[in-house]
């Protein structure tokens, strides 16, 4: 059994019906509804982690996993997903970015990094303004519609024989000996063998569980806007002061994200639409003059050391967690469902996971 029905419980749970599991997703929404629908769906691991370190390592791991994991998606699903290993600019606005970027591109993403001078980088990006200071490159970053590849995760499970089931909350989680019982809103109850939490944000919400690192887990909302260009102007993943971009096939561009600690409202604000909307203009101008599509909300799982949780509750064998994955979820789905398949299926513990055990030290630093 799989609770949430998001990025990383579908991962999770297509990971283990490869494997002929019988599984069953739950979800109170439907699927892909939670923080994944206003995911970018960016693929920068030398982006969203600087410094060398647990982090950077699972990131790095699982952008590794994508291209064949990607592969394996779209033939047991048979649906669509856009993806693209476009590359990636971090936009040094001046020198003394520059110089902060050069140093991060000379450290543990060097042999993935290239430093351009301001006039290379307009040549790749003739749409960023001249008073750029240089850029840090990394071709091998990119993007995937986390949409779309969380729904052809679900059709995946799907067709390997197991269940997704959205609009369906878990009010009660009951550890007993011999299996877990789960009751649900709707009045019924489910009796599973062994549980994965991917709830997300909503984790510490879910009544039952005794371990203390997943009520640690807290919404932090980011904002994200899509717009239109008349022509395309951007063909990378480009970073920036304030905002990001990513340019899709369709000629669409999305603007993200902000970082929001609005506990647990979901909804789109005036003031977040003008600060992203500014700042990409700053950073490309020619998008003051795109049209406005859309802005959607989500909430993202951050936790206080901002490592995600996943492994096996101190406090049961039966019950597993892959949640806290911050704005990191669609990055780390490949990987995550492959060490939390290992654990359920075959007990196996890759010695990545030790930083990310449920039952680490108390979290006492916050996520910036």
């Amino acid at each position: 059994m799989v609770i949430g029905a998001g990025i990383i419980g579908c991962a999770v749970a297509r990971e283990l019906t490869s494997r002929s599991a019988q599984v069953h997703v739950l979800d109170s929404r439907q699927v892909g509804q939670g923080a994944t629908q206003a995911s970018a769906g960016m693929l920068a691991p030398y982006t969203e982690a600087h410094d060398s370190g647990p982090l950077l390592e699972l990131l790095v791991r699982s952008l590794d996993l994508y291209d064949g994991w990607i592969r394996d998606v779209l033939a047991e699903s048979g649906l669509p997903v856009e993806y693209r290993r476009s590359g990636s600019l971090e936009v040094a606005v001046d020198e003394n970015a520059a110089v902060h970027l050069r140093a991060n591109g000379a450290g543990a993403g060097a042999s993935r990094c290239v430093w351009l001078d301001p006039a290379d980088a307009r040549r790749l990006e003739p749409a960023l303004p001249p008073t750029i200071a240089g850029a840090l490159a990394v071709p091998g970053h990119g993007y995937v519609a986390a949409q779309a590849l969380t729904n052809a995760l679900a059709r995946a499970v799907v067709n390997g024989g197991g269940r997704v089931q959205g609009g369906t909350r878990v009010v009660t989680v009951d550890v007993r000996p011999g299996f877990v019982h789960l009751a649900l809103d709707d009045g019924n109850s489910i009796r599973a063998e062994q549980i994965v939490i991917a709830t997300g944000s909503w984790t510490p919400q879910l009544p039952g569980l005794n371990d203390e690192a997943p009520r640690r887990v807290r919404p932090v909302r980011g904002q994200l806007l899509r717009v239109r260009t008349v022509q395309p102007i951007l063909s990378h993943v480009i970073w920036g002061e304030g905002c990001y971009l990513v340019p899709w096939a369709d000629g669409t561009v999305l603007i993200g994200a902000t970082m929001e600690d609005a506990g647990f409202e979901e909804r789109n604000t005036v003031d977040a639409v003008r600060i992203l909307l500014g700042a990409a203009a700053t950073l490309v101008p020619a998008l003051s003059d795109a049209t406005f599509v859309e802005a959607r909300s989500g909430l993202r799982p951050a936790t206080a050391d901002g490592l995600p949780i996943i492994g096996r509750s101190p406090s049961s064998d039966r019950v597993f967690y892959a949640t806290g994955h911050f704005r990191n979820g669609i990055l780390l789905a490949p990987l995550t469902g492959r060490l939390v398949a290992d654990l359920v299926l075959e007990r196996r513990t890759d010695p990545g996971l030790e930083a990310l055990s449920p039952g680490r030290t108390p979290l006492t630093s916050r996520v910036d």
